[in-house]
């Protein structure tokens, strides 16, 4: 059995439509499954709508959490409460579709433990394709492990890939697609197209979008620490070229400029520098920051979601 965990917010425009193209393209898919809806505190109709789903079809189970916790633990939510020999994690809004999942399967089928999606084409604005193509590519450079260009949460992944990021892998700040690549196996990539949203708003704004990235970037990365230490050499290596030059200066008494060594010209000079080095450390204590405020949420220990109901068909 497959099991389709898609999270849910404020989809109720897509719903009906997700649910038709899914129960289309299951035939292709050759294997009973079920759907796990996981509603992540929908504000608008989208949870009588599933709850609709749940009680004319014994192949749909929603998990209701307690509020929006957001995306990436809502994914965590569904991949726990999966019965399935393999588990797919999609989005709602149709950019993922259900169609392709065919493709995934005779991957996984073949041996491979891990199959994820990779967007040759994205149907979104030219400033929005050109920040996702930076931000994979950056990640890919900083990461301490291999994170696939162009991948996102959409995938295929076998049942002991499931266990081993809900069982071993408790962390409170989730990245999913970090760590499917951090537990490692046999992983492929297929490259479909991306089609654009097919009803509704975007829900990742620009903020949750750049807290995303922060995920990735802190919790698979030390390079932000080391870059501390890089930005303090190249500070300090030409600081003490310069000192030492003016000291040389002050015992030579060559002129600098046509100024003589008790007129040398330096107070625009200083006041930069200043200013320069006074941004370095708000930087390097902001990259600090962010680490810290990892560390406390993590020792905190709270769930990163709370369920509080589980609709199926009795």
């Amino acid at each position: 059995m497959i099991s389709i965990v898609i999270p849910i917010f404020n989809e109720e425009e897509n719903l009906q439509h997700l649910y038709s193209r899914l129960k289309n393209a299951a035939p292709s898919w050759g294997e009973s499954y079920e759907i796990v809806l996981v509603d992540d505190g929908s504000r608008d109709n989208s949870l009588d709508i599933m709850k609709s789903f749940a009680a004319a079809d014994d192949c749909v189970r929603v998990i209701k959490l307690s509020r929006n916790f957001g995306h990436q633990p809502a994914i965590s939510a569904g991949i726990q409460s999966a019965k399935g020999d393999c588990v797919v994690i999609m989005d709602g809004d149709l950019q993922d579709p259900p169609e392709e999942l065919h493709r995934f399967l005779d991957k996984w089928r073949e041996g491979y433990d891990v199959v994820y999606a990779v967007r040759t084409k994205r149907k979104e604005g030219f400033f929005k394709k050109i920040a996702y193509a930076a931000f994979y590519r950056i990640l890919a450079w900083i990461s301490d492990i291999e994170i696939p260009l162009d991948s996102g949460d959409f995938c295929v992944m076998d049942r002991k890939v499931v266990n081993t990021i809900v069982k071993e892998m408790p962390e409170q700040v989730r990245f999913v697609r970090g760590l499917r690549a951090y537990a490692g196996f046999k992983q492929i990539g297929v490259k479909y197209e991306r089609a654009e949203r097919a009803a509704g708003e975007v829900k990742y704004t620009f903020k949750k979008l750049m807290e995303l990235a922060l995920d990735g970037l802190f919790g698979f990365s030390n390079f932000p620490l080391r870059m501390a230490t890089y930005l303090g050499f190249i500070i300090a290596i030409p600081s003490f070229l310069v000192g030492f030059f003016f000291i040389v200066h002050r015992i030579i008494g060559f002129k600098i400029f046509g100024h003589s060594p008790g007129e040398t010209p330096g107070t625009a000079t200083l006041a930069v520098g200043m200013y320069f080095l006074g941004g370095v450390i708000l930087i390097i204590l902001g990259i600090l920051g962010e680490y810290i405020g990892r560390i406390y949420i993590e020792v905190k220990r709270r769930p990163f979601f709370v369920i509080e109901e589980v609709i199926e068909k009795k």
